[in-house]
């Protein structure tokens, strides 16, 4: 019997894949049905995540691979989603240049020593060995990928730059990101020099969770929609333009798959043409656009993901199943994969994405077949 840290390092030799569907739609390939997953899919929704955390710490959690491991497969056991996502969070990258994090409960991530000014970029490791930093998720995707027995694709992920910088100056969420958009208008040249140096980390990281098994990556920048369209160019969608240029190349220089890249900008409607021709092969929107004109934005030479109000899994199933059919007619079936509008919430039921998933199968297998 092999054990968990033996199979965490067996990086090849994976069990066949049998459900490619989303990896297919992110290519723009034929699909039966429409794949679907959820953001957040592993959480607090989730009564056996529940349990598991009321033993751990939320970063004991993403740092200890036979527990993300498990936390990841949990929704797979219990749903026919089409997808894995790896249990991990987008701070491990601030963790990894030297900040500390904490998850507090009802309040969420909280840095200890927030960056004041740009004096505060010299307390960041810069040359930090990204391997080294973050093996643990490395571990942990290598472990799911063999856990998993090819039931479906894992997806690996990282945070936005502009998102990392935020949290980073912010100290911990925020309405407004004042704080960090203070830097952008005041330490222009700090700014820069801080993303340059995310979008380096972040680079590594993306490959390194492909070279460890990850089958199709994901990049949320979650505090896109704070920023308008000037800023966003400036600050935001050049760096997301270089993150899937040199993971791409990067990927190919080492001889490993060039798996397909999604970007997820969210609020950042006004720059969804501009999302769809800067090379990533699915272009993620939230709930608040309406996807017929989230489709003409994006156009046909990219897939598009998304995008139901994660608070309609609180309607009743007739309401609910009516939402999905209307939101996959404006959609289409092709060229699409199913998601919520953002992750799905601590207190949604179960039941509820149960009905979100079986919906989106059957009933895009009907218009398919029509």
């Amino acid at each position: 019997m092999i054990s968990d840290q033996e199979l965490c390092k067996m990086r090849d030799h994976y069990p066949p894949l049998k459900n490619d569907l989303i990896l297919r739609a992110a290519r723009g390939q034929h699909t039966e049905v429409i794949p679907v997953w959820t953001m957040r899919q592993a959480g607090r929704y989730l009564p056996e995540f529940r349990e598991i955390r009321s033993q751990n710490d939320f970063f004991t959690v993403c740092r200890t691979p036979s527990l993300a491991c498990e936390v990841t497969l949990q929704p797979i056991r219990r749903f026919k989603l089409d997808a894995a996502i790896i249990f991990s969070d987008i701070l491990v990258v601030p963790q990894a240049l030297g900040m500390t994090v904490e998850m507090v409960p009802g309040k969420g991530p909280v840095f200890t020593n927030p960056l004041q000014s740009p004096e505060s970029l010299k307390e960041l490791d810069d040359n930090i060995n990204v391997d080294d930093q973050l093996g643990y998720v490395y571990d942990a995707i290598t472990l799911t990928r063999h856990k998993l027995e090819g039931k479906v694709p894992l997806i690996g992920f990282a945070g936005g730059p502009w998102t990392l910088m935020a949290y980073m100056i912010e100290g911990g969420g925020s309405h407004t990101m004042s704080k960090a958009k203070e830097w952008l208008f005041c330490y222009e040249e700090a700014s820069h020099q801080l993303l340059r140096l995310l979008v380096h980390v972040i680079v590594e990281f993306l490959v390194g969770q492909v070279r460890a098994g990850a089958q199709l990556l994901q990049v949320f920048e979650s505090h896109a929609g704070i920023l308008g369209p000037d800023l966003f160019d400036k600050y935001s969608l050049i760096y997301l333009q270089q993150i899937c240029q040199n993971v791409k190349q990067n990927l190919k220089q080492a001889k490993l798959d060039v798996v397909p890249m999604i970007v997820f900008a969210k609020g950042a409607h006004y720059a969804l043409n501009k999302l769809s021709d800067i090379g990533y092969d699915v272009v993620g929107v939230d709930w608040t656009i309406d996807p017929e004109v989230a489709r003409n934005k994006i156009g046909s030479h990219v897939t598009i993901q998304g995008n139901l109000d994660p608070c309609t899994l609180y309607a009743d199933k007739i309401q609910l199943e009516q939402q999905i059919q209307k939101m996959i007619q404006k959609f289409g079936t092709q060229r699409y994969i199913a998601n919520l509008g953002h992750g799905i919430y601590p207190n949604a039921k179960p039941e509820q994405l149960d009905c979100f998933v079986t919906t989106v199968h059957e009933y895009s297998k009907d218009l398919n077949h029509s």
